[in-house]
């Protein structure tokens, strides 16, 4: 019987030393495959707002008219070229010809990378020539870039911002000397400025992530291999997510932008990292109690399988709610962010769990834990918490929820109206400058108008209502061209029995307070007849707001509710789905109540985009609520062994550790995004860098314990646990 136990254990080590080798084998060729794809991610992008809001939404049915009154193209994205200095054509006539002149040979340029003119990414037929302001110190040339280059590549490298770059670089050349200052801003430069802060995300963004988990993960294994295993499982998930979002996207099954890929990253690399450590913690524990690494591998993975797959769950549940927001961007998340979360779980539960069995214990060097020796986690600083819950539950619970709700009522000082695209950028690019320079000697909606759609029989009624309408500084019908100099002439387009205006603001297109104006603008068109449309870029941007305030309270409640049958299924237990809920839901509001101290008063930005609260609530509290499923499920286990009251400290004292590292690492990962220039990425990245830190600190590590700690038994109502074994 000997010889038979010792050859059946033979022969379940053999087996599990193929399937890992199998396994490792399978996973080295996936990142062989997705290598090659990792580099092209950005060239599925689409970053255009216009691009993602409903059919519904009024400027999306105004620009299906607008688009008839165009001579050239639908596809119209206005580049202004600003040059500053004396360029009164009545002081200087010579300088105002030169800019002429450059403006008219503009077109016949070489664009170097694509060896092709200028003109070929040009709208057909729009002239090109120098305005002068009013006060002669400006002049402005408006450039009708296509659209379409927007989503266009040359050797894998976006093509308007090397257009616009050309061009800057260009008209520094020709009058940098001239004591004539030059900006390339409007909506093309604007995005070319987006665009180049994207192209980032590819180096900037992943290198500086994984040399942030790197460096927290030899601290915290104080091993220089074994951080290793982990941070090359991460990678790997990440470029098997990245290859399947790229076929998706390329495919046009989902959208991807530019925010969306930088959150992929610091998703999986931050999950991935997680679910890590949380399966080499338990690996560790076990290998203490069993001989055989094979066993303890085994044993280590049924503990942690249904905790890691139920964080998992709650996420992808959390991210796929957001198929129901309007806004396709947000709807390209919730896929994006539920792929990037299963390949973190499936990397860490196979990848990683064959890399540690092929190494051995000797991957834990120097502290490798020895069969019979006794577990470090039992003694030291989580032990000493642990025992301070249990000695003063109540003062700790009343406490750290009333840190909590001090912080939580902060949060509605939040500012989250929306952000203008130049406050968009944490940094001051050419584009903005130059929009702020263009305000200062033109009407700062120049170039960008608002649209209306007007029947022809109320166009003088429109115009009149219109100019009335504070932040106006003037409104034009678009009028026929002369077809031989394409010159604009007299005559009053009409279309289908519509007039199209052009609403030129006193305030920055892209500004808050444009926005604000578009209400108005409707309100002032409809009073002359309802069927009037009101469209244009600002439009777009007003709609992309109300959209994202219409998602946040349509999917906040949803996730809320999905998250609380999760935990329910998992813990056996209303009341403590409810429970860890409410706390994290409280972490959540507490969070931004910071967010707003801290943007305001620190970091002086000038608010949050409208849809800010709603990824902020998807990844805090569906992240948020990952630590407390590691601890609540270690904690119910412990319970049926030695009681509630004392398995919540032993769940607490062992987990600790491991838990926080967790926090740590997603922390680090989602603060890292504050290293692109984008503001939106860089309040995203704080705030859930701030609400995981809070959540592991103070919510599971003394909140949680010490409630459960005063409950006892109850916590696990209505399950059998509630009624039977020791408190």
């Amino acid at each position: 019987l000997n010889g038979a136990s010792v050859m059946e254990k033979t022969n379940r080590i053999r087996k599990g030393l193929w399937i890992s080798i199998i396994i490792v084998i399978g996973w080295l060729a996936i990142g062989g495959v997705s290598g090659p794809v990792f580099s092209k991610i950005s060239t599925v992008q689409e970053n255009d707002n216009s691009a993602f809001l409903p059919e519904s939404a009024e400027s999306t049915v105004a620009s299906k008219i607008t688009v008839k009154f165009s001579d050239q193209s639908a596809d119209q994205l206005p580049t202004l070229l600003l040059a500053l200095g004396d360029l009164s054509p009545q002081r200087n006539p010579e300088a105002f010809a030169k800019l002429n002149s450059y403006a008219n040979g503009l077109g016949s340029k070489i664009l170097p990378e694509s060896k092709k003119p200028l003109s070929t990414y040009f709208i057909a037929g729009a002239p090109l020539q120098a305005f002068p302001s009013q006060d002669g110190k400006a002049a402005l040339i408006s450039v009708q870039l296509n659209s379409k280059i927007a989503g266009e590549n040359i050797n894998e490298e976006p093509l308007l911002p090397l257009i616009v770059e050309f061009i800057r670089e260009d008209l520094k050349e020709n009058f940098g000397g001239a004591k004539i200052d030059t900006h390339v801003t409007g909506p093309g430069g604007i995005f070319a400025d987006l665009f180049g802060a994207f192209g980032s995300i590819d180096t900037k963004l992943l290198s500086t992530t994984l040399i942030v988990v790197a460096i927290i993960l030899i601290v915290v294994y104080r091993s220089p291999i074994l951080w290793i295993l982990p941070l090359f499982t991460a990678a790997t998930a990440l470029g098997f997510a990245t290859m399947i979002v790229y076929y998706l996207a390329k495919a046009n099954v989902i959208d991807l932008n530019g925010q969306t890929q930088g959150i992929l990253d610091v998703l999986v690399l931050g999950a991935a990292t997680d679910y890590a450590l949380l399966l080499i913690s338990r690996y560790r524990e076990e290998l203490h109690l069993h001989k055989s690494r094979f066993d303890a591998m085994r044993i280590a993975l049924r503990g942690v399988v249904e905790p890691t797959v139920a964080s998992g769950s709650t996420v992808i549940a959390g991210l796929m709610v957001l198929l129901l927001s309007d806004l396709s961007s947000n709807r390209g998340l919730g896929p994006v962010g539920s792929i990037g979360i299963a390949c973190a779980m499936f990397a860490a539960l196979t990848l990683l769990p064959s890399l540690l069995v092929l190494f051995g214990r000797w991957i834990f060097w120097p502290k490798r834990p020895r069969f019979d020796s006794e577990d470090e986690k039992l003694s030291g600083l989580w032990a000493k918490v642990g025992g301070l819950v249990d000695r003063k539950p109540k003062p700790i619970w009343i406490s750290t929820a009333l840190l909590l709700v001090i912080f939580a009522g902060f949060s509605v000082t939040l500012k989250s109206d929306g952000l203008a695209q130049t406050d968009a950028f944490t940094a001051r690019p050419d584009s903005v400058i130059g929009l702020e320079k263009l305000g200062e000697h033109f009407p700062s909606g120049e170039g960008t108008p608002v649209e209306i759609v007007v029947k022809e029989s109320d166009q003088k009624a429109s115009i009149s209502a219109i100019s009335q309408v504070k932040n106006v500084a003037s409104v034009i019908p678009v009028t026929k061209r002369d077809m031989a100099t394409m010159a604009p002439t007299q005559e009053v387009k009409v279309i289908d029995g519509n007039v199209l205006l052009y609403a030129t603001l006193e305030v920055p297109a892209d500004s808050i307070e444009a926005k604000n104006t578009i209400p108005a603008i409707r309100e002032a068109a409809k009073s002359v007849n309802p069927s009037s449309l009101v469209g244009g870029q600002t439009a777009i941007g007003y709609d992309v707001d109300q959209s994202s305030r219409r998602d946040n309270r349509v999917i906040i409640p949803i996730v809320l509710l999905l998250i609380a049958l999760i935990l329910g299924l998992l813990l056996r237990s209303i009341f403590a789905a409810g429970l860890l809920l409410v706390t994290v839901v409280l972490s959540f509001f507490a969070t931004l109540g910071v967010c707003a101290l801290v943007f305001e008063h620190i970091f002086g930005f000038k608010g949050t985009d409208a849809s800010f609260p709603l990824f902020a609530f998807v990844f805090l509290v569906a992240l948020g609520i990952d630590y407390n499923i590691f601890l609540m499920t270690r904690v119910r286990e412990e319970a049926k062994k030695i009681g509630t009251k004392a398995g919540v400290i032993r769940g607490l004292t062992v987990t600790g550790g491991v838990i926080t590292s967790a926090g740590i690492v997603l922390a680090a990962t989602f603060g890292v995004l504050g290293v692109l220039p984008l503001v939106f990425l860089a309040e995203l990245g704080f705030a859930v860098a701030f609400g995981v830190l809070l959540d592991t600190i103070v919510v599971r590590s003394l909140l949680v314990p010490a409630l459960v700690r005063i409950l006892g038994k109850k916590i696990w109502w209505p399950s059998k646990l509630s009624k039977q074994g020791q408190d």
